[in-house]
């Protein structure tokens, strides 16, 4: 493979050199963070522990009657996401997971968690009712919300994580936009 001249001169200069060492580096880093996460033993991104793969235990204060829970969604997988009200990337997350959720009936269970505070809660309800949420809102206690809750730091938004039918995290995506073919890869496998 011919490298043009002015790559050659980019790449000759011993900033540049760094440079691609930095980014050689990430890339390595990067592929062995993947390679982890697909062991089916290793614990999602963000948790982490000698009781990573037991089931989370959570109870979030919902809108309204459905609870936000473990004890609640055990039985079926369920896809939770952490959301901002503020944050336009959270807003097509959930609108990604209202499509799936209509598509799915009650196969999964959905749910979304805002961090917004309780102060905040008719923000909240307007946020549900403007998406047209079908499935459980509820708001993040005050530890979830700073980052120390029991799925780990949430607060780079939009956080999704996928829960198997015991309750355990099965998979976790921060700080970006999950689109359907990725949530339905991590619930293969769970069907009814």
């Amino acid at each position: 493979m011919k490298t043009s001249s002015w790559v050659r001169r980019a790449t000759s200069s011993p900033r540049a050199a760094a440079a691609a060492a930095v980014v050689r580096a990430l890339l390595a880093a990067a592929a062995v963070g993947c390679a982890r996460s697909a062991s089916s033993e290793a614990a999602p991104p963000g948790i982490s522990g000698p009781d990573a793969r037991a089931p989370v235990e959570f109870a979030f204060d919902s809108l309204d009657d459905r609870p936000v829970s473990s004890d609640a969604t055990r039985g079926a997988p369920t896809v939770i996401a952490f959301v901002d009200t503020g944050n336009l990337a959270a807003q097509a997350q959930v609108d990604f997971l209202v499509v799936m959720a209509a598509h799915d009936g009650d196969k999964v269970h959905y749910a979304v968690v805002a961090l917004d505070g309780a102060s905040n809660r008719e923000l909240v309800e307007l946020y549900r009712k403007a998406l047209k949420i079908p499935f459980p809102v509820a708001l993040a206690d005050p530890s979830t919300a700073g980052g120390g809750g029991p799925f780990g730091d949430v607060t780079a938004v939009p956080v999704t994580v996928v829960l198997d039918r015991r309750g355990r995290v099965v998979w976790r995506v921060a700080g970006h936009v999950s689109k359907a073919d990725e949530l339905r890869a991590a619930l293969r496998g769970m069907g009814p």
